[in-house]
């Protein structure tokens, strides 16, 4: 596959009460990738949700890619899940 823009989804929920202590770890440990994206958004939803999205342009699909690691077990209520996509212009 050709180089393209990946775009990789990370989300996660937080236990009760600690969104806005996942929101603050997400956001350190995005800063803290081994490379920088070429663009970064962190999100919030109901139920202490957080969405970290990183934009990788001339990367192939499966390329090794950094991606934030898995919080603590008592900082989320169920395992991060993780997309990857192509962006399409």
């Amino acid at each position: 596959m050709s180089a393209t823009t990946v775009v990789l989804m990370w989300e996660a929920r937080a236990a009760d009460g600690r969104g806005g202590e996942l929101l603050e770890w997400a956001r350190a440990r995005a800063a803290e990738l081994s490379r920088a994206p070429a663009r970064r958004e962190l999100l919030r939803a109901p139920q202490d949700r957080v969405l970290v999205m990183t934009w990788w342009p001339d990367a192939a699909y499966g390329d090794d890619l950094p991606e934030l690691p898995e919080p603590a077990a008592g900082l989320i209520t169920r395992p991060v899940h993780r997309w990857r996509f192509e962006a399409v212009y």
